[in-house]
């Protein structure tokens, strides 16, 4: 059962959608074997990191001293620390922002915690959810009235088993860049597509076909709403909207159609497997790709670089529509807070208000959850771009058997591109392990 999001008409009405997902090269997959925010940031899933450490040490984390500690990554610690600020200085309080790479830290909170040396709020992914509550990391967040504010699939994305977890910030998903110079008009499939940009790399005017972003394990997040072009899910869905663990679906006809597709991609050159987050970012911004499939954390650069183009659905390759994962970014506060109402007080009526909503906007460019704030930037055409195509996506998967995919599907993935077997049976053998992974945990 495919599960469609009305973003923008949620987001447009009520507010926009979307990983992140978390990642690391990527974004949208992050440290349990996701696709990336584009570096495997913000995308979820990656493997996780086994002893997690800040950057630039190898010292286990341990918590600041300060009235309230939060963990976030280094592209949101300067705008949190600047708000957490104000918030101490209105409470005669400390406030501590901690810089920690997007990857570890769900499992750092579930190891640190425990201990005592974890932070009281994270700033995270929502398909983290099901293996922080199911190890009794975060805390249920009452958002009342204020849920309100912010749009339905956004805090949808925030609640699990039917409480909500987190306060949500971002929405976010993939989308086509197309370079209008390049590639005035939009194409017909996806299948026109690569072949367009094949016969611009042959022309000597561009150095990629598509940039396109696979790299060592491959990348899930990123080449989902090619797959369910072909009517292929990665999870079945129960009529209540909510993922089936036990209903995996790669390995069904249309992903097996996807598979074969991806390796015949790989032999045309069409796609390379090589192709990391940097080489595919750098390609489209200095001019020599004319399509990107990426997200809205790619924005600075693409305009820094000069590039005109445009935000547009992803063309279909199997027939039916494309439809990315959609991630959700928020505010969680952790079970093992130090001081729990203070955090809760700093999340609930502090960071869920227009300003702070407007002043992470600002500095990450990242579409808005809180309603009134995206109304007021989806005149721009990016952000409506991004909304319009969000609107067909899926959230990502938050239960816990989503960890499981990331690496063997990515890596099956990749297999596939390089040649290194028969593309049905690298899928069909990938699924049987992670059934045996879903089933053993």
């Amino acid at each position: 059962m495919r599960r469609r999001i009305p973003v923008v008409a949620a987001l447009a009405g009520v507010a926009l959608l979307a990983t992140a997902c978390g990642g690391g090269d990527a974004d949208p997959v992050d440290d349990a074997g996701a696709a990336p925010e584009v570096e495997p940031s913000e995308q979820s899933s990656e493997a996780a990191a086994p002893e997690p450490s800040p950057e630039g040490s190898e010292a286990p984390i341990e918590r600041a001293d300060a009235d309230l500690v939060i963990w976030t990554d280094d592209t949101r610690a300067p705008i949190v620390q600047e708000i957490g600020d104000a918030f101490g200085e209105e409470n005669d309080l400390t406030v501590a922002v901690q810089q920690i790479d997007f990857g570890i830290i769900r499992e750092s909170l579930i190891t640190r915690g425990p201990v005592g040396e974890g932070p009281d709020i994270i700033v995270g992914a929502h398909d983290w959810l099901g293996q922080l509550v199911s190890n009794g990391a975060v805390a249920p967040l009452e958002l009342g009235a204020a849920a309100d504010s912010f749009s339905d699939v956004a805090v949808e994305a925030m609640t699990y088993e039917g409480l909500t977890y987190g306060l949500p910030y971002a929405v976010e998903n993939v989308a086509l860049f197309r370079n209008t110079e390049l590639a005035p008009e939009p194409p017909a499939d996806f299948q026109s597509m690569l072949e367009e940009g094949q016969a611009l790399v042959e022309a000597g005017d561009a150095d990629l076909p598509l940039a396109l972003q696979v790299g060592d394990a491959g990348d899930v997040f990123h080449f989902y709403p090619i797959q369910t072009s072909y009517g292929s899910n990665i999870f079945g869905t129960a009529e209540d909207g909510s993922y089936l663990a036990d209903d995996l679906q790669i390995d069904d006809e249309g992903g097996l159609e996807f598979a074969r597709q991806l390796g015949e991609w790989g032999e045309a050159g069409y796609l390379n497997a090589d192709v990391t987050f940097d080489i595919a970012s750098e390609a489209f911004a200095s001019g020599r790709a004319p399509y990107a499939i990426t997200g809205p954390w790619n924005v600075p650069a693409f305009t820094d670089g000069g590039v005109d183009f445009v935000v547009e659905a992803i063309p279909s390759a199997g027939g039916e529509p494309s439809q990315p994962f959609v991630g959700v970014q928020g505010f969680m506060v952790s079970a093992y807070a130090e001081n729990p109402l203070v955090a809760n007080d700093f999340v609930l009526n502090y960071l869920g208000t227009e300003d702070v909503a407007r002043s992470l906007y600002e500095n990450g460019q990242r579409p808005p959850a809180f309603t009134s704030v995206f109304e007021e930037v989806a005149s721009d055409p990016i952000i409506a771009g991004f909304g319009e195509y969000g609107a067909e996506g899926q959230p990502l998967p938050n239960i816990p058997a989503m960890d499981s995919v990331w690496g063997d599907y990515g890596n099956a993935q990749r297999d596939i591109l390089l040649g290194a077997g028969d593309p049905e049976t690298l899928v069909t053998d990938a699924a049987a392990r992670i059934r045996d992974n879903i089933a053993g945990s």
